[in-house]
């Protein structure tokens, strides 16, 4: 997925659950739509430089949109993390269509916004051969003091219920899939996180044993003359089902 040309900022505040202040480089401050409705625990840090894409839309309120943040690592290094949710879908369906997922990579069709035991997930795969296969895909963004990632990062009834929905479509024969899309580059592998919301880690447990099926992915950020300027489905990541995390529980 490419992006919109990206323009540089520091993150002042994120308010209202979609607002933020950030001042841009050439000292403007501008009110940028925060597109994520999470807690945002974790990537919501005032002082990091953040990436905003400008619309010229006339329709619109705001002209800004945070994308992305950068956020400090342990070791002196930098992280690129999408604060954007919307894009998740989209990243995910361009890896489904040319393949990138493995053991999704030889259906014949997607479509979007499948409507199926109560819910509606975000893809169904079909092929006269393999048959069908529903995905529904998570952004993981949560990073905890222990190095590991984590979903949710806030308690996820709407989560539990597609987990729910895959596990009656599994023990009805189905491919079903839970795709995290490990949108954070200091992120090398996903647990639930039992610490936030232990009632959907004991659903995603049951339903795994049950024939869900859950893979992680990380993102690849491309850059060009200093800025983002694309995002690609990356590397199969391991996904954990047994670590726990003690950490402080304040809102970030």
């Amino acid at each position: 997925m490419d992006y919109p040309t990206l323009v540089p900022g520091i993150l002042l505040r994120r308010y209202k659950r979609f607002l933020a202040d950030v001042r841009l480089d050439d000292g403007r401050e501008v009110l940028a739509h925060c597109p994520n409705t999470g807690s945002m625990r974790a990537v919501n840090v005032p002082g990091c430089r953040v990436w905003l894409s400008p619309s010229d839309n006339p329709a619109r309120k705001l002209a800004w949109t945070w994308e992305l943040i950068e956020l400090p690592q342990p070791d002196g290094s930098v992280a690129l993390a999408s604060v954007h949710t919307g894009r998740t879908n989209r990243i995910v369906e361009e890896a489904l269509r040319v393949g990138r997922v493995v053991g999704l990579d030889e259906f014949a069709t997607l479509k979007r916004e499948a409507k199926v035991a109560g819910a509606r997930l975000d893809f169904r795969l079909d092929d006269p051969v393999r048959g069908t296969a529903f995905v529904e895909v998570k952004q993981v963004t949560l990073k905890e003091s222990d190095g590991h990632g984590y979903f949710p990062d806030a308690v996820s009834e709407r989560g539990r219920k597609h987990l729910e929905a895959l596990s009656v479509l599994a023990e009805q024969g189905q491919r079903a899939v839970l795709l995290f899309c490990v949108a954070h580059t200091g992120i090398g592998d996903v647990a639930p996180a039992a610490h936030l919301d232990p009632r959907y880690t004991a659903t995603l447990k049951a339903v795994a044993v049950r024939g869900v099926e859950v893979l992680a992915y990380g993102c690849d950020f491309g850059w060009h003359a200093g800025r983002p300027v694309s995002v690609t489905l990356g590397e199969r990541l391991p996904v954990s089902f047994t670590r726990q995390v003690n950490v402080a529980l304040g809102v970030d």
